[in-house]
């Protein structure tokens, strides 16, 4: 009688256990819900001169390594530096119990899943082109090519090469984004001479909220 009692009560203890469990893992899924819901509700009244889009995001949910493929709850398509500004800021604003995190993505190249954020935003960089690249001081010693972050060099190039220029160093792929490639330095076969990317870059615009 002893063993069956021990045995029913076992049981009884390991059911009770699981249905704890159960209920708590319920719970933490209706917050999560409730959460992200009022995220969206809040993140689609943003005023911004691009949008938003939250139903095929799938396609940053991987990169070029293919090692990870991390959902994220929307992509925003930013059309002026200021739709970037004011989403951070709006994320910051928010606090950590939205549990928001923000990652930037050119073309995807990354081999580590950087380009993506699970449930938080990833900015695609490619749409934000605030102003055509310019060409200065073509004709003075240090001539210089203003340009966006998601700019391909591909395109760079192109432009340059009709004032007789181009970039001294660039990447050996050149269907990247300038964002992306200074991310990480952009060490090239010119990098022995001219040095990577980054240290060709006269000044920078960092975007913050």
């Amino acid at each position: 009688m002893s063993y069956l009692h021990a045995s029913l009560l076992r049981k009884r203890t390991m059911l009770i256990v699981r249905s704890f469990t159960i209920l708590l893992l319920s719970c933490i899924a209706f917050k999560l819900a409730c959460c992200f819901s009022s995220s969206i509700s809040s993140l689609k009244a943003l005023p911004l001169v691009g949008h938003l889009e939250f139903e095929h995001v799938h396609h940053a949910s991987k990169d070029f390594g293919n090692r990870y493929q991390l959902i994220p709850l929307a992509v925003l398509h930013p059309k002026s530096v200021s739709d970037i500004a004011s989403t951070i800021r709006h994320i910051w604003m928010m606090g950590t119990h939205s549990q928001l995190t923000v990652a930037a993505r050119g073309r995807g190249h990354s081999l580590q899943g950087q380009a993506q954020t699970r449930h938080g935003i990833v900015i695609h960089m490619e749409s934000l082109h605030p102003q055509k690249l310019q060409v200065y001081s073509v004709d003075s010693p240090a001539p210089y090519v203003d340009v966006s972050g998601g700019e391909l060099w591909i395109n760079i190039l192109h432009e340059t090469l009709k004032y007789g220029l181009a970039p001294k160093s660039w990447t050996d792929y050149l269907h990247l984004t300038v964002g992306g490639t200074l991310s990480n330095a952009g060490i090239s076969g010119q990098a022995f001479r001219h040095g990577p990317q980054i240290s060709n870059v006269h000044q920078l615009e960092i975007v913050t909220g």
